[in-house]
């Protein structure tokens, strides 16, 4: 990508950011098309490619920018000391939330990526895929998880978690009018059904 892409106004740059997001978060990577990113954005073609030589570079971009920023919230968001396995889920779908205020499609985004299977993209992003993925795992490697039921496997009851969320998430995207602290507020009670069924 072109440096001076960060010299543009913040305003532009989120406007590119957000197109971006967008498009490849609903389409995925082969079926993204960059006529509809630049029109999302309000810009021409040519100054997108002038930014991002093509559109696997900007691939490449809105991930590596969707990763470290969904990760900076994160750490200014999560508190460590709460090692509660509930309750840092509640914390990382709260930070998910600070992410998406700014940027609507950044999780969405995020998501498709677990599903991709365009070889161009996949590889791509191969060194740097889990990368959320595993600072998360981070907060979890010190999880209180003594409270949960006896033979819970709780592998799969991340992987239930995460099913929920990402279904919340592509509910309320699909809505008329997209409300952020709508995810939260659904997501938060889906949480607290869970605990109830999964502790003693």
């Amino acid at each position: 990508m072109n440096e001076k892409f960060f010299d543009l106004k913040k305003e532009k740059q989120d406007r590119m950011i957000n197109a971006a997001l967008k498009i490849f978060a609903q389409n995925g990577y082969a079926h993204a098309s960059t006529d509809d990113i630049v029109k999302e954005a309000g810009i021409s073609k040519g100054l997108l490619f002038h930014y991002f030589t093509n559109k696997i570079g900007l691939y490449s971009f809105i991930y590596d920018y969707s990763t470290k920023y969904t990760i900076l919230e994160m750490t200014s968001t999560v508190d460590i000391s709460d090692n509660d396995y509930f309750g840092l889920h509640l914390q990382i779908e709260n930070a998910k939330v600070s992410v998406m205020k700014s940027y609507p499609y950044m999780i969405a985004f995020l998501n498709s990526t677990k599903n991709e299977n365009v070889l161009e993209a996949l590889n791509e992003i191969a060194d740097r895929r889990n990368v959320v993925k595993e600072k998360i795992d981070e907060y979890f490697a010190h999880a209180n998880r003594t409270h949960l039921k006896e033979n819970t496997d709780v592998a799969k009851l991340d992987e239930i978690i995460e099913f929920v969320c990402d279904a919340v998430l592509l509910r309320i995207l699909k809505e008329d009018e997209y409300r952020v602290d709508a995810y939260y507020t659904e997501v938060k009670k889906y949480l607290v059904e869970l605990r109830n069924i999964g502790y003693k």
